[in-house]
């Protein structure tokens, strides 16, 4: 502006300008303070950034990730606290060393030999390391009664195996329970799942079951406490609160 206070542009050609000059520096505090506040927030959007970096880099694919692990993780957790707990199973019980009775009676062990577990695939076990456990023993001409649910519920509910196994001595003319009439008979428990033996030697049946008449007979049913020692023996098995106190009896044997 010329001295004269011509609008138009100086001598120079250098465009109009409006400068304001304070006469105290002080007025300029409120400039200063939003300058700094602007400063910041650049600087809060440069971390922001660089934090952001390594996932955004990917688009939304690690965050999916991330959450899908971490709803993953937090159900785990809450099915690890809040889920059923299953029953605790007696370990590393040796067998008794002076049982009271001989192998194969009430008191004693059980007979010496081993046994198939029927899974997908036999698989050899030696009977005495079936323990603590609950064996039924289906004769020849047996129906698959109620007491195989109500042994399999207890077995399942105080953590002992329940396993069923054909009493393979033919008798009366009826042939030996083929291993699928086993299986279907295993099938009508509701609570836990029966185990099926395949006991050929009829080490179990020769033990501790009658032998079947003409009319046949019931399950036949043998408790073995956590070490090996045959607790009860109840020909005839039916179900009822006596049968299932027998069962959690083997939990501590």
């Amino acid at each position: 502006m010329r001295p004269d206070g011509d609008p138009d542009p100086d001598d120079y050609g250098l465009p109009h300008v409006d400068v304001v000059v304070p006469d105290d520096a002080r007025e300029l505090d409120r400039d200063v303070l939003a300058y700094r506040r602007e400063e910041r927030r650049r600087r809060r959007r440069r971390r922001l950034r660089r934090v952001v970096r390594p996932v955004t880099r990917f688009g939304v694919a690690i965050p999916i990730i991330a959450g899908a692990l971490l709803v993953a993780l937090i159900s785990g957790a809450l099915m690890t606290a809040f889920g059923p707990r299953p029953a605790p199973r007696p370990k590393g019980v040796a067998l008794a060393p002076s049982p009271t009775a001989a192998p194969g009676e009430i008191g004693g062990l059980l007979p010496a030999g081993s046994v198939d577990v029927v899974n997908r695939s036999k698989n050899a076990r030696d009977l005495r390391d079936l323990r603590p456990a609950v064996f039924g023993i289906v004769p020849p001409g047996a129906q698959c009664p109620g007491v195989v649910a109500a042994l399999a519920g207890s077995a399942h509910e105080y953590g002992v195996r329940f396993l069923l196994v054909a009493d393979p001595r033919p008798a009366g003319g009826r042939q030996p329970v083929p291993l699928k009439d086993v299986k279907a008979c295993a099938g009508t428990a509701h609570d836990g799942t029966p185990e099926i033996l395949e006991d050929a030697k009829a080490l179990l049946a020769g033990a501790y079951a009658p032998v079947p008449g003409p009319d046949g007979a019931g399950l036949t049913a043998v408790f073995v406490q956590p070490d090996g020692v045959v607790a009860n023996v109840v020909p005839g098995a039916t179900p009822g609160p006596d049968l299932s106190q027998k069962v959690k009896s083997l939990r501590y044997g």
